[in-house]
């Protein structure tokens, strides 16, 4: 071990600073962290919501531990996704021969993952999001651990990236970048069909499983009720030159309303997406159903616009409230225990007090069950410490995030060439290992890419964009050092391209 950590102490050094982070986070909030999202999972409030896979996750940590064992639990699953990918990346991937990257460029790939404050806060809250990126680290490490993926890895990796949409529907688009690196990384043409076939069916086995329960049990065949853009349709829509029905009409936001952000134009009762008037005939769903086709059939590129320049907020320099998008304070570190007003309160006693959705209006108060941890205590020097940490810097800076993603991009499109050039050239080896680290580029790039994007096409939220933190890095360091070989491949020394002459070759008799 000691020998490990001097071997890798760059990479240990970050390691143990995030370890460091974590700690005090545990310190700082007991029992964890409650958002008004926890409710979904330990008490099934809004069932239909989002995917429930969380909930199997938690119950068999619930049965031994509580809540601060879950946020334990949290942290180690994301230490555990760093060094894996630090392994991945220094030990070399999908047939590089052995050749990793340099140990710094693997902890700075890492870094972001162990030192974000924003992590860190996820981590230490009952959420599934250290969940979900674990699922999709997996998948991914898991087919580029080894050369020219079999078929039995391909369908691990199907069934733990399908897995993944149980726990956030974000990843039920996973299978594209997954395929398309299959399409690239597997030479013989009836086995990419093998390995795309195997994907395909392991792939959907999680998900489908997953919606035939929740048909079973509600009547729907689906993973939530959350697949629908229309916060995102709404506040796209130019209401002054939509042409729409009269009954349709009252639908359309004023700017005033638009102003207030998706978020609020898909989930608040004052939101005209929920309280217009019904005339008789035509039902709810069939209004809003056509209201959104007329804005996506007739102001498709304002959505498509509107989808882009939210992709772009990830890359600020700073991360900061943003006008209509969810407060970036829920996912900050407060010197006190924070509140989500009806759903989250503390009482003048530490007692943690949940409101309940009732089958109709309103809201049943009751206690946090004792038994996930008790009453809701801050270490004040500490949470403000941590606050002051993440308030001050402590975050992956959006211009970094942009190298990346430049470097990831620029990885990608030299996967395919590379590997042309090391066909034609006869497999030389200096050529497979350009074409295998642009190749792991392109999954981590394109998984990012889809992810982000997906996640965007409903809201923007700093809470979406952490999937960055994991894929953007990895990729970009790929890629950077893709585009290193690509280039030194052209400085061959001298010695080794003169060539030898028969007579050198023989030993000179004695």
């Amino acid at each position: 071990m000691v020998g490990l950590v001097r071997t890798h102490w760059i990479a240990s050094v970050v390691i143990a600073a995030g370890l460091v982070l974590r700690l005090l986070a545990l310190v700082a909030y007991h029992p964890a962290l409650l958002y008004v999202d926890t409710l979904k999972y330990l008490y099934n409030a809004w069932p239909a919501a989002d995917p429930l896979g969380y909930k199997l996750i938690l119950k068999p940590i619930l049965l031994f531990g509580d809540l601060g064992t879950v946020a334990v639990i949290q942290h180690l699953v994301g230490l555990a996704i760093a060094i894996a990918i630090y392994a991945l990346l220094v030990r070399g991937v999908h047939g590089s021969g052995g050749l990793g990257l340099p140990r710094w460029l693997g902890a700075l790939a890492i870094a972001p993952i162990l030192l974000d404050a924003y992590q860190i806060q996820i981590e230490q809250t009952i959420m599934p999001d250290v969940w979900f990126e674990a699922f999709v680290v997996a998948g991914l490490v898991l087919l580029l651990w080894r050369p020219e993926p079999t078929v039995g890895v391909v369908i691990g990796c199907g069934l733990i990236l399908g897995a993944s949409a149980t726990i956030r529907q974000a990843g039920e688009i996973l299978f594209l970048p997954a395929l398309l690196y299959l399409a690239a990384a597997t030479k013989a043409r009836r086995q990419a069909m093998r390995n795309a076939l195997a994907l395909i069916l392991s792939f959907g086995i999680p998900i489908v499983a997953y919606s035939g329960v929740w048909y079973a049990r509600y009547g729907h065949f689906q993973l939530s009720d959350e697949g629908s853009i229309a916060g995102r349709v709404a506040a796209s829509a130019d209401c002054a030159t939509l042409v729409l029905p009269r009954d349709e009409r009252p639908i359309c936001p004023t700017p005033a309303e638009q102003a207030r952000g998706i978020d609020w134009l898909e989930h608040n009762h004052l939101s005209p997406l929920k309280h217009f008037v019904v005339p008789a005939g035509p039902t709810r769903v069939s209004l809003l159903s056509g209201f959104d086709s007329a804005v996506e059939s007739q102001q498709a590129v304002r959505i498509v616009g509107g989808i882009l320049g939210d992709s772009l907020k990830l890359f600020a320099p700073t991360k900061s409230a943003l006008p209509g998008v969810t407060p970036i304070s829920r996912w900050r570190f407060q010197s006190h225990y924070p509140k989500y007003l009806p759903e989250i309160n503390v009482n003048a006693n530490g007692q943690i007090i949940l409101g309940l959705p009732n089958t109709g209006p309103g809201f049943r108060f009751q206690p946090l069950n004792p038994a996930y941890g008790g009453r809701a205590q801050v270490n004040r020097p500490i949470a403000e410490f941590l606050r002051g940490y993440q308030l001050g810097g402590g975050y992956t800076p959006g211009p970094l995030l942009a190298i990346f993603a430049l470097a990831g991009l620029a990885g990608s499109a030299v996967a395919f060439a590379g590997r042309r050039i090391a066909t034609r050239r006869g497999g030389e080896t200096r050529e497979l290992e350009v074409a295998a680290l642009a190749l792991g580029c392109l999954l981590f790039f394109g998984s990012a890419v889809v992810l982000l994007l997906v996640s965007d096409m409903y809201q923007f939220s700093w809470r979406y964009q952490l999937p960055a933190l994991v894929t953007l890095p990895p990729a970009g360091a790929l890629g950077i050092w893709a585009v290193r070989r690509l280039l030194a491949r052209r400085e061959v020394p001298s010695a080794e391209a003169a060539p030898v002459s028969p007579a050198a070759a023989e030993p000179s008799p004695v």
